[in-house]
């Protein structure tokens, strides 16, 4: 009598979506700021499925060219995915176009805010000042409002904060110091 071969029963893996990947990234935290996911400071910027090659391809881009927590957000991104069952995932890492503040969410601006660092104030391109002519005009540091009371009456006292991406400012009426995420 001959023993019947016995075959394991898998159950088919479930379809995963490239939505619930923007929401499993949402919760991978960026290395220098761990209130803000990479993806609300905009550093993802592209998810799909290459059918092809089997595999996930998550697009990031660098806030700058030389940002030495990008080897580490990769595989923050890839731990992230394969915890969710994903076993093959690329990542694809571009400069250009060049990481902007203006990429970031609102959330990420909230968490920013809620942390003690003042979000940007001001998109990249501002084209507000065009009305008045085009001219040589002295370059001031943005207004910030202070994170922490919430007064505009700040100053700025260094261009750069504790990152190359932030300056320094203090507000003069808490007295307190605080980096601004500087507009790029």
């Amino acid at each position: 009598m001959d023993t019947p071969a016995i075959v394991p029963v898998t159950a088919p893996a479930p379809a995963v979506t490239p939505e619930q990947v923007w929401d499993w990234l949402g919760q991978v935290p960026d290395p220098e700021i761990p209130v803000i996911s990479v993806v609300d400071l905009g550093i993802v910027r592209a998810v799909v499925f290459d059918a092809a090659a089997g595999e996930w391809v998550v697009t990031i881009t660098p806030t700058y060219s030389g940002c030495p927590a990008m080897a580490v957000i990769a595989e923050d991104v890839q731990a992230a995915l394969k915890a969710h069952g994903l076993a093959r995932v690329r990542i694809d890492s571009r400069l250009s176009p060049a990481w902007t503040t203006d990429w970031m969410s609102d959330a990420g601006r909230a968490a920013l805010k809620g942390y003690g660092i003042a979000p940007p104030v001001q998109q990249v391109i501002d084209i507000s000042g065009l009305a008045n002519g085009v001219g040589r005009h002295a370059i001031r540091a943005p207004q910030v409002a202070c994170p922490h009371c919430g007064s505009n009456h700040t100053r700025l006292t260094s261009q750069f904060g504790s990152t190359p991406c932030k300056a320094l400012y203090q507000c003069l009426d808490c007295r307190e110091p605080f980096d601004y995420f500087k507009c790029h």
